[in-house]
């Protein structure tokens, strides 16, 4: 992979162009970022253009408790911002009453770039994708009745999709979703020590153990794991056992194909280092463990990708990929106040 040259003036700005004022007066376009040798994000956003105000309103949606049918969870209950959007506290999802569901959250890193979404796929589109944890008996168990009659009887939010939808009727289903999807295509993560090197940026240089662990990297995990987004967004058998009490067969639930037996969504790796448990069930407390996986634990069945038969990593293979991934930790992205609860 090439080395990205461009200056850091161009991204320090960009971790701040969301910072939002309450009641700002104008309701400013916003332009996507892409970095330099990125591909094209997937997201059509000629037809849910980002505006201030937009944001706005999807950051309030994605913080606000009473979208849950007992007014005790929100998205980010589960989605935590300095946590790589994901939890940290659970094995596998937790919603309202203490009821827990059978995946591990995934993170939300980077969505403009995915097709799919959940570690299945069931879901095609980023704007549908809260309209599953909202509606999920398992997590908020509400329905979309019951958000949009909350949502027309507040007076901030009737101002606010006002504001954003100028239509006769602004609150309504399609229009809550759009405006989710606003704030969740700022989750964007490309400032991490990984980047600033390949940026080529003054002072950025991996140790040693750390471009020993790129090479163990490209070497041995890239045919999944594909820079710069760190993942393929494919599906993958990666040798996990089928834990009993959940009998989670990935993607063949959702196809019902046998060829997409125990496939599962290849996670991005960025932010790998603070987004554990691992793996789509968080068997893996640590990412330790999780790298120890692909010599000790891998079941072998008819699915199992190819790849993952052919990884070997020693012990110093394995401390340095460690390392190396540790590199992938963008904290600017984990501690941008903008993407985090919102101040009063």
């Amino acid at each position: 992979m090439n080395r990205i040259l461009f200056s850091t003036l161009l991204i320090i700005p960009m971790l701040f162009l969301f910072s939002l004022k309450e009641n700002d007066p104008e309701d400013e376009k916003v332009q996507f970022f892409v970095p330099q040798g990125w591909p094209a994000p997937h997201y059509d956003f000629s037809k849910n253009p980002l505006t201030k105000t937009g944001i706005h309103l999807g950051r309030k949606l994605f913080y606000d408790e009473k979208l849950s049918r007992d007014s005790t969870i929100s998205c980010a209950s589960c989605h935590l911002s300095y946590t790589g959007f994901t939890h940290i506290d659970h094995l596998l999802s937790h919603g309202i009453e203490g009821r827990i569901g059978y995946r591990n959250t995934q993170t939300i890193v980077n969505p403009a770039w995915q097709k799919t979404f959940m570690w299945d796929g069931s879901i095609n589109h980023l704007d549908m994708q809260p309209l599953a944890p909202l509606q999920n008996e398992s997590e908020m168990d509400n329905s979309l009745e019951n958000i949009i009659t909350y949502l027309k009887s507040s007076s901030e939010y009737r101002t606010l999709f006002a504001k954003v939808f100028q239509t006769e009727d602004p609150i309504t289903v399609t229009n809550m979703q759009k405006s989710m999807s606003q704030f969740m295509l700022q989750f964007n993560s490309y400032n991490s020590k990984y980047d600033q090197v390949m940026r080529g940026e003054k002072g950025a240089k991996f140790t040693k153990k750390e471009e020993q662990g790129l090479e163990v990297f490209r070497n041995q995990c890239e045919s999944c794991h594909k820079e710069p987004l760190f993942t393929d967004f494919s599906y993958r058998n990666n040798g996990l056992s089928v834990i009993p009490k959940l009998q989670d067969y990935g993607r063949y639930t959702v196809t019902g194909q046998s060829e997409d037996s125990l496939m599962f969504k290849v996670p991005s790796l960025r932010n790998v280092e603070v987004t554990f448990p691992y793996m789509h069930d968080g068997r893996y407390l640590t990412l330790d463990m999780a790298i120890h996986h692909y010599d000790y634990y891998i079941e072998d069945n008819p699915t199992l990708s190819k790849e993952i038969k052919s990884i070997h990593l020693t012990e110093k293979d394995k401390k340095s990929l460690m390392a190396f991934l540790k590199t992938l930790t963008d904290k600017s992205f984990l501690r941008n106040r903008a993407l985090a609860y919102p101040r009063k």
